[in-house]
């Protein structure tokens, strides 16, 4: 089972053919869109998507502010919004949701606030750890754009800005049994997502798993977008990379009956 994770950057505006051409190559069972809009753009890549059989999605949208960041998840198996307590209540950033099939599981999409907006960014973080600690909703996957990183550890150049509470928040989880699935499976590697304008690395995208899905981790990769148009550019279809993540299905055996679903805007 593969899933994806990729900050589109702003609605992918003219870039979103290509968008479309390497979701479709990475061949995921869901995917899930960060700085997805109610534009033109946005909404043509989810009726392309819906097209080539992701065609269970949930979108948080606001049709008020169709311009504004928000996110969309689309799946080859029914997706259905569900609610947890304590979660996020940032409407535009946070999906919870329950994909149904093999296997059933609980995914939770997000796309943290960055520092310029502390007031949002840090409550967002601590509603995260409120609801995962203790967390009863079975075999799960959060990710996304995260904003967030380990000091010297996930920023090229230690000299750049240092993450703080960042730093605090991504312990706070591993203490709460999520693992951080790159550094259970790459260890210290350095990798990163998303560059600055002085071309410092960043590792800003994150996916954590609740104990009982860890067996099932197979791979994960960063993946650029690849424009056949602009071959040498990283950033040429957006300036985050993907996460793409692999799961065993020989090891998704476990049963999510006890989640309650509900199709109700969390």
């Amino acid at each position: 089972m593969r899933i994806v994770s990729w900050n589109i950057r702003a609605g992918g505006g003219k870039r979103i053919a290509g968008i479309l051409a390497q979701l479709l190559d990475w061949q995921a069972d869901v995917i899930g869109l960060s700085e997805f809009r109610g534009t033109d753009a946005s909404q043509w890549l989810a009726v392309e998507l819906a097209k080539a059989g992701y065609a269970s999605q949930l979108s948080s949208v606001n049709p008020d502010l169709p311009a504004k960041n928000a996110l969309l998840l689309a799946s080859r198996d029914p997706i259905h919004r569900i609610k947890a307590p304590h979660m996020p209540r940032n409407r535009e950033r946070w999906l919870l949701a329950h994909i149904e099939g093999r296997p059933n599981l609980t995914l939770g999409l997000m796309h943290v606030p960055n520092y310029t907006t502390p007031t949002l960014k840090y409550p967002f973080l601590n509603a995260l750890l409120k609801m995962t600690g203790p967390w009863k909703l079975g075999p799960a996957l959060l990710l996304g754009d995260s904003n967030c990183g380990k000091r010297n550890l996930d920023e090229e150049n230690p000299l750049g800005p240092r993450f703080h509470r960042e730093h605090d928040w991504i312990i706070g989880m591993e203490q709460r049994d999520f693992v951080d699935v790159f550094r259970h499976l790459h260890g210290e590697r350095r990798e990163y997502t998303w560059y600055s304008h002085r071309n410092n690395g960043f590792r800003l995208d994150h996916a954590f798993c609740s104990p009982q899905l860890e067996p099932a981790l197979k791979a994960l990769q960063h993946c650029w977008g690849y424009d056949p148009q602009q071959p040498g550019r990283r950033d040429a279809l957006s300036d985050h990379a993907a996460i793409v993540i692999d799961l065993a299905r020989s090891k998704l055996n476990f049963d999510c009956n006890s989640i309650s679903i509900s199709d109700n805007n969390a």
